[in-house]
């Protein structure tokens, strides 16, 4: 079996517990509120500013025969640039005040990701930061769009309010292909090992995220402009 094919086999559960989360849940079915979606784009905004910083972090500590892959993390560089300021365009074109959301602090759960993330890369083996490409991409490409769809009608809201959604949901199609032929290049057992268990820890940190939203301890909501 092609080792992409036994990464989303080796997670499947923890993939199918991230999409019962109530955010996604309440996104699907028509019951979110206009409060959802910003808390939901707040905290995004605070994972996907560290994207490329993360990449560049992935490039700097890839070994020498992984040079082909350090080839593709500069592609990921170059689509994944000023992704940030979408998701803060969105907020705006909702009402809110951008400027709030780009000083306010991130809920502790979506700081424990990308502190995971960085640990990861810095500690422990730069190859694990894919199993956070995984976990991302792969809910985009499951999720963004039917998501993007379905609040967009319950909240009568206009297009450009869902640009990082759409965009992602487009997007990492192409990605997701992109990343399977990756992946199916690392051959070494340790490393694919290691690749499973960060995707798997990843899905249950982003799964963290999601469940933090709106609840009486995460920080207050943006303002509206």
């Amino acid at each position: 079996m092609a080792f992409y094919d036994t990464l989303n086999q080796a997670t499947q559960a923890p993939r199918q517990t991230l999409f019962t989360t109530p955010i996604i849940e309440k996104s699907l079915s028509g019951n979110i509120t206009l409060d959802d979606y910003i808390a939901f784009l707040q905290q995004a905004y605070h994972h996907v500013k560290h994207t490329v910083p993360l990449l560049m972090a992935v490039g700097s500590k890839l070994a020498e025969d992984k040079e082909w892959l350090r080839e593709a993390v500069t592609e990921y560089i170059e689509e994944e640039l000023g992704h940030q300021e979408w998701i803060l365009n969105d907020i705006a074109t909702c009402g809110f005040d951008k400027g709030v959301v780009r000083t306010s602090t991130p809920q502790y759960s979506t700081e424990i990701m990308v502190a995971y993330a960085y640990d990861m890369v810095n500690r422990i083996n730069p190859l694990g930061f894919f199993g956070m490409v995984h976990v991302l991409e792969g809910t985009s490409v499951n999720m963004a769009k039917k998501a993007a769809d379905k609040i967009r009608s319950t909240l009568s809201l206009p297009k450009n309010a869902f640009s990082y959604l759409y965009s992602h949901g487009s997007l990492d199609q192409n990605h997701l292909k992109f990343f399977e032929n990756l992946m199916n290049r690392i051959e070494d057992s340790q490393e694919q090992s290691l690749i499973i268990h960060s995707a798997t820890r990843f899905y249950q940190l982003y799964g963290d995220i999601f469940r933090g939203l709106n609840n009486d301890h995460g920080i207050p909501l943006c303002q509206k402009a």
